[in-house]
């Protein structure tokens, strides 16, 4: 199975259990850009059927854009958190971790 077959049957295996929180890491982790989309769709989609999501990935733009609120980690510890929303378009945010 290629990388996005896995990560979808992964998430599908966990949805058995019909789970009231659904944590994932990195489920974008060696994607092609194409799929990381879709992976994200998916995320969304159960977000929006009240799946609460604890995500943890690295693709910061990707992951504030689904998010409501989120924690921004260095070396361990916390070093911003905040609303999603407000976080993407915070210009020190941008500059160090969306590349931009």
């Amino acid at each position: 199975m290629s990388g996005g077959e896995q990560q979808m049957l992964a998430i599908s295996r966990a949805l058995m259990g019909e789970p009231k929180l659904l944590m994932l890491d990195e489920p974008s982790l060696g994607l092609a850009p194409k799929i990381v989309g879709e992976v994200f769709e998916i995320i969304m989609r159960l977000r929006n059927e009240g799946i609460t999501i604890l995500l943890v990935e690295q693709n910061a733009f990707a992951a504030l854009k689904i998010s409501d609120y989120a924690y921004v980690l260095e070396n361990g510890k916390i070093v911003m958190n905040g609303v999603a929303s407000e976080m993407i378009g915070d210009d020190t945010i941008r500059k160090k971790y969306l590349g931009g």
